[in-house]
């Protein structure tokens, strides 16, 4: 009797669920290398791999300006300002969202740019720093900022203004504490936590557009 060597449906289960897994790995792998690595060492990989870290158009408006760039797919928001459009008034903290260095706003709302990947941002509307001001005229939180003593360092009073400014459009400035609640998530690792209140109530109590 001839012996069937032809596999079963469990080994080719089993077949699918390894290169799966192969792939997977290799993905979360590439994830951490940089873009010209990848593409140099293209044909040595799966079309799909490769097709996944291609340059992709995006079109963004930032400060007001409409943008059409090419990013490759890993690229955040972040990365995008600071090194494609050199608005490096945004600024790399920890990389993980958890100092908010990196505050922009995305169609008003305040977003950690180092957490966010740029191609997500297709058609959005961004504000960073820079575009706060009007020319040579201050926004009301940045002359408040800088009537209060809002920094030291300075390397997070622009993640801090921007979150400012979003805490008094929120409505979540009507109070000392609620003001730090609201703030908790950008770190100021100097200390100037109690001028940084003082320079929001100031714009809060005031009535300044925001």
């Amino acid at each position: 009797m001839a012996m069937n060597l032809e596999p079963d449906e469990p080994a080719t289960h089993d077949e699918a669920r390894r290169t799966f897994l192969k792939q997977s790995s290799l993905l979360t792998a590439l994830a951490l290398v940089p873009g010209p690595v990848v593409t140099a060492a293209a044909d040595g990989l799966d079309e799909h791999v490769v097709a996944a870290f291609a340059p992709t158009p995006l079109t963004l408006k930032v400060n007001g300006t409409k943008h059409k760039l090419t990013v490759e797919p890993r690229t955040t928001l972040l990365d995008l300002l600071r090194e494609q459009l050199h608005l490096t008034g945004t600024k790399k903290g920890c990389d993980y969202g958890q100092c908010g260095a990196c505050t922009v706003h995305v169609d008003g709302q305040r977003v950690n740019s180092c957490l966010s990947l740029a191609l997500m941002h297709e058609g959005r509307d961004i504000t960073t720093i820079e575009g706060l001001a009007h020319g040579d005229k201050l926004h009301p939180m940045q002359a408040a900022f800088v009537k209060h003593d809002g920094f030291q360092c300075g390397y997070c009073t622009p993640g801090q203004i921007m979150s400012a400014v979003a805490c008094v459009r929120e409505g979540r400035a009507g109070s000392e504490a609620e003001i730090r609640e609201y703030m908790s998530g950008n770190i100021c690792r100097c200390g100037a936590y109690a001028n940084i209140v003082a320079a929001i109530q100031d714009v809060q109590q005031g009535g300044q557009k925001v």
